[in-house]
């Protein structure tokens, strides 16, 4: 699968990516974060209801080489969980702008989201 960063998401500086629309915004990681980890085989995502916090750990992610920390890329509530990747977390590394998003959350300040990456920006970022 060739790199892929969608013009549509706004990027954070720790491979975390954003789709911001109106108060909420889906989350999970790029093309880039899966290709370096490899083959994901478990998350830990925070529950609905728990509070993220821009640029903090929320959770984290395992690969047949490595656990990761994932970054929240903007601060609110957690209103929905990726339970699907549960028994198929291959889907992050499969399709990580579709079916391998991560969480759903209620911004609590929408203009953080200015505060990220275009894909350009990020594209730029990493030296490719």
């Amino acid at each position: 699968m060739a790199a892929s960063y969608p013009d549509d998401l706004r990027y954070h500086r720790e491979h975390d990516w954003a789709r911001v629309q109106g108060d909420e915004a889906t989350c999970g990681i790029t093309w880039h974060a899966q290709d370096s980890l490899g083959e994901v085989v478990y998350l830990d995502l925070p529950e609905v209801g728990s509070e993220v916090t821009k640029d903090q750990p929320y959770g984290q992610i395992e690969s047949v080489k490595t656990v990761s920390d994932l970054f929240a890329p903007l601060s609110g509530e957690i209103v929905q969980v990726n339970d699907a990747l549960g028994s198929t977390p291959e889907a992050v590394n499969e399709d990580p702008y579709g079916r391998g998003w991560l969480v759903k959350v209620k911004l609590s300040d929408p203009s953080e989201a200015d505060s990220l990456m275009s894909a350009e920006e990020y594209q730029a970022t990493l030296g490719s």
